[in-house]
């Protein structure tokens, strides 16, 4: 059984090869033709909105392709921009909203939007990342994990930025063996106890990184056999519906329904 750590491994030894791979497959890249050629076309948020191709192209590549729906929520995020605090990007929690807002800046810079390099290869190379990833996330969810935590690292640098991201959050969490349940807590006593066990310095170290996915990794296969194990033990003796039992004597009862002593 390949493990999450040995397919992590393996995924990243030559992570440009993969990317090249992903890139190369024929609807990635006739999608990323598509919008390398036409996205200079595009001067407007309306131009934005109404071409569909290019619009889901660039909400998948900041990771927000389920929202592709809510075109209002989307148009009043650019519309807005990202000029003062009050801005609807910058009041949202999720920064990928932001992000694309900083992007795809209509609000400051109008129809020269699309003539800055950053709308173009740079899209490009994120959609492809986000293709890759997702690719990865079909057969180990925890694989996904760990390639989107790897891309975020260098930029984090407090621990408000991982609780808005679940998907950071959930790495963070079980790297760190910090139980699920404390997102109930308030948030400054959330960050606090973040701020206190993860040193985000080493995260601007690629040494530093690897050795922080490694801990995931393996935590987060002692978790799924874990989970594993207690679902096996729940078929075969049905729920813990007689509370306080012990698993020793809940063995001893399996024992018997399979003719044991």
């Amino acid at each position: 059984m390949t493990t999450t750590t040995m397919a992590f491994q393996a995924v990243t030894r030559n992570l440009p090869k993969s990317l090249e791979r992903a890139a190369a497959m024929p609807q990635t890249a006739n999608e990323s033709e598509y919008y390398l050629k036409n996205i200079g076309n595009i001067k407007s948020i309306d131009d934005f909105m109404a071409n569909d191709r290019i619009y889901r192209y660039a909400m998948r590549a900041f990771g927000l392709e389920e929202m592709s729906y809510a075109k209002g929520l989307i148009r009043k995020v650019l519309s807005e921009g990202i000029d003062g605090s009050n801005t609807f990007a910058n009041k949202l929690s999720d920064p990928r909203y932001k992000e694309l807002a900083t992007t795809f800046n209509f609000a400051r810079y109008g129809s020269a939007t699309t003539s800055f390099d950053r709308t173009q290869k740079p899209i490009a190379e994120r959609y492809v990342r986000q293709v890759f990833e997702e690719q990865q996330g079909s057969q180990n969810e925890n694989v996904r994990l760990a390639l989107y935590f790897e891309r975020k690292a260098s930029g984090l640098t407090n621990a408000f930025q991982v609780l808005a991201d679940p998907a950071l959050l959930k790495v963070v969490q079980t790297a760190l063996g910090i139980p699920a349940a404390t997102s109930m807590m308030p948030i400054d006593k959330q960050a606090e106890m973040l701020s206190k066990r993860l040193d985000f310095e080493s995260l601007k170290d690629a040494e530093g990184v690897k050795k922080f996915l490694l801990r995931f990794t393996s935590l987060a296969d002692i978790g799924a056999s874990q989970a594993a194990a207690s679902s096996a033990l729940t078929i075969l003796v049905g729920p813990p519906a007689a509370a306080g039992m012990s698993t020793d004597v809940l063995f001893s009862i399996q024992n018997l329904r399979l003719g044991g002593l």
